[in-house]
């Protein structure tokens, strides 16, 4: 029998209920994932739990959807009704903006609701607008950083999705906010066709992983390379879990957005295949203990 899954990081939506500008029409293939109409589409929790049957699934955390700003905190409120009516999702990553001056209302706000854990603002900044998900790169705005640091006295975490070049920056934002616990989104997207793609992404990655309250989830392989194969991405695989050690990894989804690069159980495979020389406790932590932990999900598992 399988271990058991807490899922680290999966996405809901109902199209008509809020709006996601990233979901509607027109769609292109020139943006940083590539055309997303084969997922704009309702994904609910029934869609969910179909998908991961077979996965001994023990819990799951959603991470904001890109919902529209303003809808930050209905999205929160949606997905606390699902839950409590489907135990899906089990701990909740909702958005604020950090470089806003009053986003300490907001988080407030956010913090109130009993299955947040955690804040995410996508901050991918990239010198090509056409890998760019911002305007400009956030983490080094002074407003943004006073935004950050108001995180802690909600006691709420921080999902980190960058680019490599973003990460020493980042790594002195974590450490002058030790309470603050940082979780980096998908082995923290190493731009291949950059000059120096994987010299910024060792370079960055281990200047986050010199922070002890930093940890990263071991998904998001199309963000990677569209077209990833096992083989090509086992090395980064091994290479983020020696640099953060198995107790500060953890496997996720991300669905239905990888669903976008390749089937589901396709990911979940490759995952199971690359824990095989590991200990049960090893496998055990990857796979749920330390997503049941880090965000504090209280499971027994």
């Amino acid at each position: 029998m399988r271990v058991p899954f807490v899922d680290a990081h999966i996405h809901l939506w109902q199209l008509d209920r809020l709006h996601y500008p990233w979901l509607m029409p027109p769609f292109a293939d020139d943006g940083p994932n590539g055309s997303v109409e084969a997922i704009a589409r309702h994904y609910a929790p029934a869609d969910y739990l179909a998908d991961l049957d077979g996965w001994n699934l023990a819990g799951s955390v959603h991470v904001d959807a890109g919902a529209d700003a303003v809808h930050a905190v209905e999205e929160t409120e949606w997905l606390e009704g699902l839950a409590a009516g489907t135990g899906v999702p089990t701990g909740i990553v909702a958005y604020a903006p950090l470089h806003d001056p009053a986003v300490g209302n907001l988080l407030a706000r956010q913090a109130g609701h009993r299955r947040v854990r955690g804040i995410r603002q996508i901050v991918n900044w990239h010198a090509d607008p056409r890998r760019s998900y911002t305007p400009q790169d956030w983490t080094r705005d002074p407003q943004w950083q006073a935004g950050y640091a108001l995180l802690a006295r909600h006691g709420l975490r921080f999902d980190l999705q960058c680019y490599p070049a973003q990460m020493p920056g980042m790594a002195e934002v974590a450490a002058r906010n030790p309470d603050v616990p940082v979780i980096i989104n998908h082995m923290g997207m190493p731009v291949l066709g950059d000059p120096d793609g994987m010299a910024d992404w060792r370079t960055g990655m281990a200047a986050l992983a010199a922070q002890p309250h930093v940890a990263v989830k071991l998904s998001g392989l199309g963000f990677v390379d569209r077209h990833w194969t096992p083989d090509a991405l086992r090395p980064l695989l091994l290479e983020a879990i020696d640099l953060f050690g198995t107790h500060r990894c953890m496997f996720a989804s991300d669905t239905p957005t990888d669903k976008l690069f390749a089937p589901l159980g396709t990911y979940l495979e490759f995952y199971e295949s690359i824990t095989d020389t590991l200990s049960d406790d090893e496998r055990r932590d990857l796979w749920g203990r330390n997503a049941n932990r880090i965000y504090g999900l209280g499971l027994t598992i």
